[in-house]
């Protein structure tokens, strides 16, 4: 498996990089190859005496190269000029990447924890699965929220297409996955349409039992009603989860893939890893 790290070379995403466990995770789903890819964005100089900086990142990424390498995986290494969520997106494209990871820094209370402007903007236009991995400050340190990133799987549903192409990318995460956790609310829409709890409940068994037969762990089901987003931030302090996988709801390119208002809210205001899935047509492969 090959995997796009994209990082901005601060000490946050320094600590993502250096987290062993986080490592041993990525490994243990099957990722051999890791291309660490940072971008110098359009606003910054380069016209400076004695400044370039192309060759200053080069520089700097030569440490988080020796540290992935050190843990076992082929690494390449990147530097880019332009805007970071498209280059990003474009590097996954041609390299055919398996999945994307980004770190998260969340921002002020004041700001409901929105995440960074270029996660946020590859969580929005995202052209493969995207894990964007939770960052914490720590006195003066930076460490990651959870290291077990796969081990405890909440999956979010609300039984679309886009929600199954999610499900369907959890058995690769088999190898570091102990347990999984398949949620389903039923929104005030939903009821009010006639969907029952006993529908909702049998159709996730169903995904269940599928589960439980090609990754061999431990699945449990839950129906909830009331505020989608509410209720999964809920349950994943509830079932002790190291990643929620959603699927993201894409509009057009135009529109540059908006994620859903689902998707978007649990990513903006949770403190979970988030696994984003996105939409057939924006993963060609």
């Amino acid at each position: 498996m090959r995997i796009v790290f994209a990082t901005d070379l601060s000490d946050a995403n320094e600590a993502a990089i250096r987290s062993r466990t986080c490592l041993d995770c990525l490994e243990n789903i099957g990722v051999t190859e890791v291309h660490l890819v940072t971008v110098v964005p359009d606003n910054v100089s380069t016209g400076l005496p004695g400044m370039d900086v192309a060759s200053n990142r080069h520089e700097a990424l030569r440490t988080q190269r020796e540290v992935v390498e050190s843990a076992g995986f082929t690494v390449e290494t990147h530097v880019a000029r332009g805007t970071p969520h498209r280059r990003i997106n474009g590097f996954a494209e041609r390299l055919d990447a398996d999945m994307i990871v980004i770190g998260s820094r969340g921002q002020s209370p004041l700001e409901a924890r929105l995440i960074g402007s270029t996660a946020r903007n590859v969580a929005r236009t995202t052209v493969r699965p995207l894990l964007i991995e939770r960052i914490a400050a720590e006195d003066s340190t930076h460490s990651v929220v959870k290291e077990h990133l796969f081990q405890d799987v909440l999956f979010a549903t609300d039984f679309s297409g886009n929600a199954g192409r999610a499900f369907d990318f959890i058995p690769r995460l088999h190898g570091a996955t102990q347990r999984a956790t398949l949620l389903h609310v039923r929104s005030r829409e939903q009821r009010a349409a006639g969907e029952s709890k006993a529908t909702a409940s049998d159709r996730l068994a169903d995904l269940a039992d599928e589960l439980e037969t090609t990754m061999g762990i431990d699945v449990s089901t839950a129906v909830r009603s009331g505020g989608v987003v509410d209720e999964i931030l809920t349950m994943e302090a509830e079932v002790g989860a190291t990643v929620t996988v959603l699927g993201s709801r894409g509009q057009s390119r135009l529109r540059r893939l908006l994620l859903g208002s689902t998707s978007e809210s649990v990513v903006a205001r949770g403190h979970n890893n988030v696994l984003l899935v996105p939409p057939e047509s924006s993963t060609p492969r």
